[in-house]
C-alpha cells in the first residue's frame, strides 16, 4: 500500500524577537516561502499543511501552495508550547478535518532555510523503504567540547572531552536539525514525540545550516549567506 505523507510547517504569528517573523523577507521572499517551496519541489509530500494562528500567514501560505483549512487554537500558540505539542495537535486536527490518516510526517520550519531538497526526499525514502527506522532527519556533524552543570558543578558533557585531540581523528557529535528536514512515522507524533527511538541520520557538514532565524541579526546573516550561495551558484539543491 502507498504510504501517505504529510508535511507540517509550524508558523505562529506571535514572536518576541521579530514581529510576524515568518513573514519577514530574505532575498525578497517571506521565510514561510522556503519550507513550502522545498516541500513542493521534493515531490514526496501528499499534503503540505501550515499550522498557524495568523490569518496573514495563512493567506500567504495558501498563495504559495500550502493548505491551511483552519487556524491553530490559541492554546497551542503561546511561547511555552512545545514543538511536540504543536505537531501532535496539527496532525490530529488535520486528520479529523479530512477524515483520513497519514503514515509519515515531515517536519520543516520557516526559521531554518538552508536545507537541501534531497534531505527531504531521503528522509521520506528511508521510512518508506525500511521498516526498522522510526525517524530520519538532518544532523550537522561537529567536533567541539561542551560543558554543562551536573549537581551544580561544571563538567564536560562526555568523558572523551577530558582530552583534546585533532578534529580529524576526534569523536564526533551530531547536532539535530530536524527543522531542516525530518520524517517520522505518524504514530509517534500522535503520542507527542517528534522522533522515534530508531533513527537514521542524514549527515551534513554545511555550516550555514546553523543559521536559525530568530532576530534581526540572524535575518541579515541569512540574507548575506543566501546572496553568497547564489553568486557562486551553490544553491542548486536549495530553495533560494
Amino acid at each position: 500500500m502507498k504510504k501517505k505523507v504529510i508535511c507540517i510547517i509550524p508558523a505562529r504569528g506571535g514572536s518576541k524577537g521579530l514581529k510576524l517573523k515568518n513573514l519577514r523577507k530574505v532575498n525578497g521572499k517571506p521565510l514561510i516561502y522556503y519550507p513550502i517551496k522545498a516541500a513542493i519541489k521534493s515531490g514526496v509530500c501528499d499534503k503540505i499543511f501550515v499550522s498557524t494562528d495568523s490569518i496573514k500567514i495563512a493567506n500567504v501560505a495558501k498563495k504559495l501552495g500550502a493548505d491551511v483549512p483552519f487556524l491553530r487554537k490559541k492554546i497551542f500558540s503561546g511561547d511555552r508550547v512545545t514543538t511536540e505539542d504543536t505537531l501532535k495537535d496539527a496532525l490530529i486536527e488535520y486528520e479529523k478535518f479530512y477524515e483520513t490518516k497519514f503514515d509519515i510526517c515531515v517536519f520543516l520550519t520557516a526559521t531554518n532555510i538552508f536545507r537541501k531538497i534531497s534531505w527531504i526526499k531521503e528522509s521520506v525514502k528511508i521510512l518508506k523503504n525500511n521498516n526498522k527506522y522510526d525517524s530520519a532527519f538532518s544532523v550537522h556533524q561537529i567536533y567541539k567540547h561542551f560543558w554543562h552543570y551536573k549537581n551544580n558543578k561544571l563538567e564536560k558533557v562526555s568523558k572523551w572531552m577530558k582530552n583534546y585531540t585533532s578534529r580529524q581523528i576526534g569523536s564526533k557529535l551530531f547536532r539535530e536539525d530536524t527543522g531542516l528536514a525530518s520524517a517520522t512515522k505518524a504514530k509517534f507524533w500522535r503520542k507527542g514525540k517528534r522522533i522515534g527511538k530508531k533513527v537514521y541520520l542524514i549527515i551534513n557538514h554545511d555550516s550555514l545550516t546553523g543559521i536559525d532565524i530568530h532576530n534581526i541579526h540572524d535575518l541579515k546573516l541569512a540574507e548575506m549567506a543566501l546572496k553568497y550561495l547564489k553568486s557562486n551558484k551553490l544553491d542548486k539543491d536549495m530553495i533560494t
